[in-house]
């Protein structure tokens, strides 16, 4: 080893070839001889004797020594002379071969650009990056455009032979489609520009030329029907054509094209249709036509909007016409069930023909809600018609169409504005079940009240479960009446009391009515009874809402038994003693009121099969005149009759005032309330402010009138809940 220090460099240096190589000054030129021949060997279909590998080798060796410019140009200038040649057999093609020969070169020019491109391939990595050239393939493409597409002698012609095509097709021709696919495919290859320039837009542009004139062919000779299907055989033709040979940026083109020539530009034309349009479709419940319509509107600009608009005016008019015309207000039960069989109607339309489109139903219950509160009696009616359904309507139904039904009534209930009127005639038509035993079943009852308390809270229903809670409760009074008092009443008259609790009961004070002898003993017996059971409560005996069960006796020894009301029972027990008694004698013995006595008597000597009386003289209607017997002649199949009383089902006028004023006193402290609420809150607040949150809080029950809130504002200030702003008169501070 050397001694320390740093090793020494060694210096490198690069020499000379020792034999420089030197290159014949025609080896390019000669070289590209033997590539421009291979070129045309390959348009010729003679590649198969072609070293490949000693193409590819010649062309590098071109590229390395700087020739690639003469290799590139060469090129360009031999593939333009060869596709110049090729035109010219193109355009000598006559007819259909026109295309075919079109499509033959192609295919060729493409399979001798792949070969071509392969061979160049050195070129095309290095020369062609460097020199900002266009790579081989593409400029293959480039100068098929520019000699073959664009040669004035095939350009307008190639446009001309597929529109022409395309339209052969439409009137029901077959073509050659794979043939139009290669072509298509042929311009997408070379640029979506030569695509959409040299055909698409003149094809679109064609297109709605001819399905305009279609358009009105269709439309002066079918009905909205017919024309939808053609448009729709239309449509779904042009997107077909798309997916077999046409680019599929296409179909949105041209079926907008379709879909404005064909729908948009005459939708209100069709709508409006004579005899065939949309109304007519939905009197007539042709679901398919309106599905179509709904699928092919919903493709266009405010085509459901159309739809929608003159579904709902179509609507609110028909449904103005059902809660208005005079004859259908007869019979309330048949008036609900028309609004129930219209809603279910329509709601089968939206759900099978409209996709149940949110926005269609909402059209529909807006109507609803539209229609059904221009009368003022549809919450009495809805009432009437749960009254008959709950009576008798659903006797053998199952516990499903029984929740059907009630379903479908508080769908209708929900679209009433002043559901506190429905909760009035509501609880009087309960009671009335209730007392006379005639519910069809108590759990369709209670199903009821549920679906009321869950639409309306607890404070609608509260009165109502508080009836059912009496009704239990009476009988486990009389239970324990009869326990303790059988002996006392012996073998006289039974009695059987339902004790209602004052507030939860629709109960009117009416005048008392003489009860019978025999009759007025027990009640007697029952009323000391109950006060000695019940310390500070009082009794008062209902007269006008009770039944009896009486034994009768008519001639040759017919028995019956009769099941009246209470006023019936009273005027019966009257011929116990005598054979015929004048009205005024009746009246004067009974005491019933005027109005109800007269409806009694009409029940028992004018109704066929259950004239237990005979009045002279005969006639439907009584008059004070009026003198009734005993009839003697009586007969029926029946041994237990049932006596009715004669009774208007709907409200008489004088009836329907009073239990408007009624709920209109009841709504009185409701608004009060609520301005006492919003007032507590918000201290201080001007008058429509006040009126506009009055209403928003109550009207899940009602819609107050802005004039009754002003009245009861005014109310409240008297009473000092609130004062008027000194300087403002519209603003009002509330009083703590």
């Amino acid at each position: 080893m050397s001694g320390g220090g740093p090793p020494r460099k060694r210096n490198f240096k690069i020499e000379e070839f020792k034999n420089r190589v030197e290159l014949n000054p025609k080896y390019a030129e000669r070289t590209w001889k033997v590539l421009e021949h291979a070129i045309h060997e390959i348009y010729n279909h003679n590649a198969s004797g072609l070293s490949f590998e000693e193409l590819y080798r010649s062309a590098y060796n071109m590229v390395l020594h700087k020739y690639g410019e003469k290799l590139y140009g060469g090129l360009e200038s031999t593939m333009t002379r060869r596709l110049k040649e090729i035109s010219r057999s193109i355009e000598v093609a006559q007819g259909g071969l026109f295309l075919e020969e079109l499509n033959t070169k192609w295919m060729d020019h493409n399979k001798a650009l792949q070969m071509i491109r392969d061979i160049l391939m050195y070129m095309d990595r290095t020369y062609v990056p460097s020199s900002s050239r266009t790579p081989v393939h593409e400029l293959g493409l480039n100068l098929w455009r520019d000699h073959i597409i664009h040669s004035p002698m095939i350009h307008s012609r190639l446009l001309d032979t597929l529109l022409d095509l395309i339209h052969k097709e439409r009137m029901g021709e077959v073509i050659n489609r794979g043939l139009m696919r290669s072509i298509t495919k042929m311009l997408m290859d070379l640029g979506p520009a030569v695509y959409q320039d040299d055909f698409e837009k003149p094809f679109l542009e064609v297109s709605a030329s001819f399905y305009s004139g279609e358009s009105q062919e269709f439309i002066q000779c079918c009905d909205c029907g017919n024309y939808l299907k053609k448009s729709e055989r239309r449509l779904n033709e042009e997107m077909d054509r798309v997916s077999h040979y046409l680019d599929a940026g296409s179909e949105a083109k041209i079926t907008s094209v379709v879909e404005k020539e064909m729908i948009a530009n005459h939708m209100h034309r069709l709508v409006h249709m004579e005899n065939s349009g949309l109304v007519n479709m939905l009197i007539d419940d042709k679901y398919d036509d309106l599905a179509r319509m709904y699928n092919l509107f919903r493709r266009v600009t405010d085509g459901l909007l159309t739809i929608r608009n003159l579904m709902t005016s179509y609507l609110r008019e028909t449904g103005k016409q059902l809660v208005t015309d005079p004859e259908k207000l007869k019979d309330p039960v048949e008036f609900v069930q028309r609004l129930l069989n219209e809603k279910d109607k329509h709601d089968k339309i939206i759900n099978v023909a409209f996709g149940n489109d949110k926005t269609f139903q909402n059209a529909l219950n807006s109507s609803f809600e539209y229609f059904i509160n221009l009368n003022n009696r549809s919450p009495e009616f809805i009432s009437l018609y749960v009254d008959d359904k709950l009576r008798k309507g659903l006797k053998g139904a199952t516990e499903e169409d029984v929740e059907v039904i009630l379903d479908k009534v508080m769908m209708l209930f929900r679209y009433l504005q002043e559901k506190d009127v429905f909760e009035k005639y509501y609880k009087q038509h309960l009671a009335k079940r209730l007392l006379s035993g005639k519910t069809v079943s108590d759990d369709a009852e209670r199903s009821m009240i549920v679906k009321l308390k869950t639409e309306c809270g607890y404070q609608f229903t509260s009165k109502l479960e508080g009836m059912f809670t009496d009704m239990k409760t009476s009988q486990d009074t009389m239970q324990d009446f009869y326990a303790k008092k059988s002996e006392e009443l012996g073998d006289g008259p039974t009695l059987d009391v339902h004790i209602l609790t004052t507030g939860s009961w629709p109960t009117q004070p009416c005048p008392p009515c003489n009860l019978p002898p025999e009759i007025l003993t027990i009640c007697d017996k029952f009323r000391s009874y109950y006060l000695g059971t019940h310390s500070g409560r009082r009794l008062t005996w209902q007269t006008n809402m009770g039944t009896a069960d009486i034994k009768a006796t008519f001639g040759k020894g017919q028995k019956h038994e009769l099941n009246v009301s209470t006023y019936q029972m009273c005027v019966l027990m009257l011929f116990n003693s005598t054979d015929g008694l004048t009205y005024k004698d009746i009246e004067q013995y009974t005491k019933i009121p005027a109005s109800d006595l007269k409806r009694c008597l009409q029940s028992l000597a004018c109704v066929k099969g259950k004239n237990v009386l005979r009045k002279e003289p005969m006639s439907k209607d009584i008059s004070e005149d009026d003198t009734f017997y005993f009839n003697d002649k009586f007969t029926s199949k029946l041994v237990k009759v049932k006596i009715g009383t004669v009774v208007a089902q709907k409200e008489s006028e004088p009836e329907k005032q009073e239990t408007r004023q009624r709920v209109e006193e009841d709504r009185k402290p409701q608004i009060e309330a609520a301005i006492v609420r919003i007032m507590k809150s918000r201290r201080v607040l001007d008058h429509n402010s006040i009126v506009a949150e009055v209403t928003k809080q109550l009207q899940a029950r009602f819609l107050p009138n802005p004039v009754v809130i002003k009245k009861r504002i005014e109310s409240l200030i008297e009473r000092e809940f609130l004062e008027r702003d000194k300087t403002d008169r519209k603003l009002y501070t509330y009083l703590a």
